[in-house]
């Protein structure tokens, strides 16, 4: 019977194999690189997360480069070399590049980009890294925020370079940082949330050394962009295994400083007011929205899935008859939502669509469990509007009761109501529900021009269409003048 070692031997073996294959499928336009900086007297190596790639078996058409050289020279050696350059990171010793090579009998379009060894720092209250190149592939390996992604292959020899054991931290599926997490943290505190999105991402264990000088270390999050801090949330909560990232950036305390709303979720419940613990709740209702998707990860979706109850803390109120009570929930977490979402400088339209979700992810249960007539189902879809696939996603993922029979009560009903949906869209195309008469034809009807009085003709129109369905124009212009009888 094979022991730990044998088996963390076998591991290594597998993960060397994939590395050699990946690498030399990427091997032209990788070596053709090197040569051209060994002819300018510069060395190149496939460096951080290429390099763990490659050894995952998963690596892609995105490679990035560590070299001596320094940026102006890199764009000496890539700009005759490169289909096109862009010096975004230049400031950060990084030059960017696209290039096209064949690859496995294909055409491939390579994402490049070569930085120059460099180590960087935060002092105690700037946003911003200071950088400062080095000499060797050591120095710059060491700077690096997990030994996983502080390996490197030189190239074109393809020596590989692992000072700090990060193949055997592969193998052993677990993040560690090349020096001590404080160190680390302290050059980049945003490490920690790349701790916690990593986890996620790749389904890796953080070292229990890692995690308590994530504890320690949670207030330095405080100094680092809320650009950043976004983008390292969008990457952790578009993985595969988000639920593992987010309770690591719970339980560490960065996710009271950078989404406090999460934490918040944690209700306390005592013996006599018993209730879904909506934290746990939150994370189901991500995984099952997860599973629910069609064309591959959704942020609004996620996001939405997230926070949908967030409004609960704020709204929860214990009865008389001992049952826990969360009015206008759904309201009240529309408008964290945008607090939130703006904060952390997401584009108003994200923030709009997310906001709009979590207003609505009540909506089905509040017609209850009788039939809907035609004219709540055509307001369902005006309201949803171009959400209305992932309000479905997301409704269907709010039931996270064990009860079976309630379960699928719900889904029946749901199947249902998109039936319902489905055989009037048919009839009416609802998705661009409008009045039968449009401004011109209100106008000429009622003999006025333009002003606020036709916008109030329009709404009026648009709330009979809805509650009536498509109208003759003639029906739609007496009902018209009848209202208009009635204005003052």
């Amino acid at each position: 019977m094979p022991n730990a070692n044998e088996d963390n031997l076998s591991a290594l073996s597998q993960v060397q194999r994939r590395a050699v294959s990946e690498l030399l499928r990427v091997s032209p336009v990788a070596d053709d690189l090197a040569r051209r900086f060994q002819e300018a007297g510069f060395s190149l190596a496939l460096v951080g997360g290429s390099v763990r790639d490659a050894l995952l078996g998963r690596l892609g058409n995105d490679l990035d480069f560590t070299t001596d050289a320094r940026p102006e020279d890199v764009l000496k050696i890539v700009r005759p070399w490169a289909d096109s350059v862009w010096e975004v990171g230049i400031a950060f010793g990084t030059v960017g590049c696209q290039k096209a090579a064949q690859g496995d009998g294909d055409q491939l379009t390579y994402q490049i980009e070569v930085t120059t060894y460099r180590s960087e720092a935060y002092d105690r209250t700037s946003r911003k890294p200071e950088v400062s190149y080095g000499d060797s592939i050591e120095e710059d390996l060491v700077r690096r925020d997990f030994t996983v992604n502080a390996m490197a292959v030189a190239l074109p020899e393809k020596d590989f370079i692992d000072p700090h054991g990060g193949l055997d931290d592969l193998a052993a599926r677990v993040l560690r940082t090349p020096s001590t997490p404080q160190e680390s943290f302290s050059d980049d505190p945003l490490r920690m949330m790349r701790a916690a999105r990593f986890a996620a991402q790749l389904d890796f264990e953080v070292s229990e050394d890692v995690v308590a000088a994530m504890k320690e270390m949670a207030e330095r999050i405080d100094i680092v962009s809320a650009e950043r801090v976004r983008d390292e949330l969008n990457k952790l909560l578009l993985s595969e295994h988000p639920r593992k990232g987010l309770t690591l950036l719970v339980d560490t305390g960065l996710a009271a400083r950078v989404l406090p709303e999460l934490p918040a979720l944690r209700l306390e419940s005592d013996e006599h007011h018993r209730h879904k613990d909506v934290y746990e709740h939150s994370l189901t209702v991500l995984e099952q929205a997860i599973a629910l998707e069609e064309d591959g990860p959704d942020l609004t979706l996620r996001l939405a899935a997230l926070l949908h109850d967030i409004g609960k803390p704020k709204t929860r109120r214990f009865e008389k008859d001992g049952r826990v009570s969360f009015h206008h929930h759904e309201v009240v977490g529309a408008k964290l939502t945008k607090k939130r979402m703006t904060a952390l400088k997401y584009s108003n339209e994200l923030v709009k669509d997310v906001c709009r979700l979590v207003e609505l992810h009540l909506r089905f249960h509040g017609y209850g469990t009788g039939e809907w007539t035609d004219s709540a189902v055509r307001r369902y879809v005006r309201d949803a509007g171009p959400l209305l696939s992932r309000l479905h996603k997301l409704t269907r993922s709010d039931c996270t009761t064990r009860n079976k029979r309630r379960a699928n009560a719900l889904s029946r009903a749901y199947d249902g109501l998109e039936e319902r949906i489905a055989r009037l869209q048919e009839q009416e195309e609802l998705d661009s529900i409008r009045p039968d008469l449009n401004g011109n034809e209100i106008m000429e009807i009622l003999g006025v021009g333009p002003g606020p009085v036709i916008g109030r003709a329009y709404q009026f129109l648009l709330e009979l269409r809805l509650e009536n369905g498509p109208m003759e124009r003639d029906a739609a212009a007496g009902a018209l003048k009848e209202w208009w009888a009635t204005q003052s």
